[in-house]
């Protein structure tokens, strides 16, 4: 089987790869026993009860995960901790293959277990990439690391990239959403992503036709630029560097957790080792060619399954556009040949391939602000031992005091924070975790206080309740430097 000259590229990988889990895994550690524990929002061993009440046996195979052996405190605290052992395992280059088989089974019970905390698009493609880079990664305890991976091994992980960008740029286009189809999404993205950063105030602040130029640009990047994985290894170079350099600038004006990181970590088999020995001025070290390294039986059982991942993975992506067209008021030569594609496609391939596989949350369509919000909607929680005078209930990241400069928290995923964005969107689409959120607080629960950075809501619970709607914008350069706020906010109401 062919090879590509990727040795110290895969080195790379593996490393940057190691260095995502360990993040990802850290930072869900220090949150876990307050979103899912035995007294967290929603508690990981009430939701398998509820499962299995209502599937039985069926339960196994629709929620697959490790937590139906244990999903206690001290088990979820066990599978954080074994996480994070076997992601440094990994950055060092040890039995990368068994290790990835054990990381993936470990994150996937707990996004299972995290419920709405833990669903978002960066979690399913944490999962993704390790089935990708399994191929990818040699065999051993001790790898020979100078070996070259097949073609067919590198031709999944840029299949995967070129995935998450591709759909992330056509979503954007198909959705309908006027403010990217007439450039003016900018406009509003920097203060109404999720948690804002302060460097987002100062480029907000930049004129309209700055933000139309830069979401041109972009959108080229996403939708146009992933076809050069095609073009050859100058094309994937293009397209590697390219995506790189976007997910830098997106890093430096929010906090999007570990996405960016892991986006960077997933370009890197898009160069090659000539690339990386120019960038870093290494000396050259010749790969060593691995060839018959599997018997011919092996490598036709690796290409049938490299061969349905693909065609599971273009189900997966076809269903998404087709969604996101459905969805927005696309005209009907655009949607003509969608529903066309929908009815070749899907009709045999959902309940043929995605349906069996949607459980592992492997195998997955992306399309990240597809579309743009445009007001910012806060739901400040105030607090109150009279029902009198009230005070807020200050997050330590969204957005509350207007004078609080936005944070910058990435590569932490602060999930209740991130969370807050969605129930000011959907408040009752929420309710579940946000009354529980309520009642912990006011039953002066340690760790719900822990999760907002103030354990005086254990010591003191309040006694009274309310969450009040805000609407929130970034102030002008004029409104800054006379008042010294960060944020406008403007009362909706109770």
């Amino acid at each position: 089987m062919k090879q590509v000259d990727q040795s110290l590229t895969r080195r790379v990988y593996f490393r940057g790869l190691g260095s995502v889990y360990l993040i990802a895994f850290l930072s869900l550690w220090v949150q876990v026993h307050g979103l899912i524990g035995s007294q967290g929002l929603l508690p990981a061993e009430g939701y398998f009860n509820v499962v299995h009440a209502r599937f039985g046996a069926q339960a196994y195979r629709l929620v697959p995960s490790l937590c139906w052996f244990g999903c206690g405190d001290l088990a979820l605290h066990l599978y954080c901790g074994a996480g994070a052992v076997l992601s440094l395992v990994l950055l060092l280059g040890f039995a990368p293959r068994m290790v990835l088989a054990a990381l993936w089974a470990i994150y996937l019970s707990l996004t299972v277990a995290g419920q709405e905390f833990l669903g978002f698009q960066w979690d399913t493609l944490l999962l993704e990439m390790t089935l990708c880079s399994w191929l990818y990664a040699p065999r051993g305890w001790r790898p020979n690391w100078r070996a070259n991976p097949t073609a067919l091994a590198c031709w999944l992980l840029w299949g995967l990239a070129f995935k998450l960008m591709f759909l992330s740029g056509v979503t954007k286009l198909v959705s309908g959403d006027a403010s990217w189809l007439d450039g003016t999404a900018l406009q509003f993205h920097y203060y109404t992503q999720p948690i804002p950063s302060w460097p987002a105030w100062y480029v907000s602040q930049l004129p309209l036709v700055v933000h139309r130029v830069v979401v041109w640009i972009l959108l080229i990047i996403e939708v146009a630029v992933p076809l050069l994985v095609f073009a050859g290894r100058r094309g994937r170079q293009v397209f590697g560097l390219s995506t790189i350099a976007l997910m830098v600038a997106i890093e430096a004006t929010g906090n999007f957790g570990f996405f960016n990181m892991q986006t960077i970590v997933l370009c890197l088999p898009l160069l090659n080792d000539g690339l990386l020995r120019n960038i870093f001025q290494r000396g050259a070290v010749e790969p060593v060619t691995v060839f018959g390294e599997c018997s011919l039986y092996r490598c036709r059982a690796i290409q049938i399954a490299v061969a349905l991942i693909l065609s599971a993975s273009l189900l997966a992506s076809v269903a998404e556009i087709s969604s996101t067209a459905r969805a927005g008021r696309m005209p009907a030569s655009i949607m003509t040949p969608i529903r066309c594609l929908d009815t070749a496609l899907l009709s045999w391939g959902r309940p043929a391939v995605l349906e069996p596989l949607s459980p592992f949350r492997t195998i997955n369509g992306y399309g990240l602000f597809r579309v743009m919000t445009t007001r910012r909607s806060e739901l400040i929680i105030e607090v109150s031992d009279d029902g009198i005078d009230w005070t807020p209930c200050e997050f330590p990241y969204k957005p509350g005091q207007i004078d609080r400069a936005p944070p910058i928290v990435a590569p932490h995923m602060p999930r209740l924070d991130w969370q807050m964005w969605f129930a000011a969107l959907d408040p009752r689409g929420q309710q579940r975790w946000l009354s529980q959120l309520l009642i912990k607080l006011r039953e002066g629960d340690p760790s719900t206080a822990r999760l907002l950075g103030n354990s005086g809501l254990s010591q003191h619970p309040p006694q009274h309740f309310r969450i009040v709607l805000y609407e929130y914008n970034f102030t002008s350069a004029d409104q800054k430097a006379r008042t010294g706020a960060w944020w406008n906010r403007t009362r909706i109401g109770d």
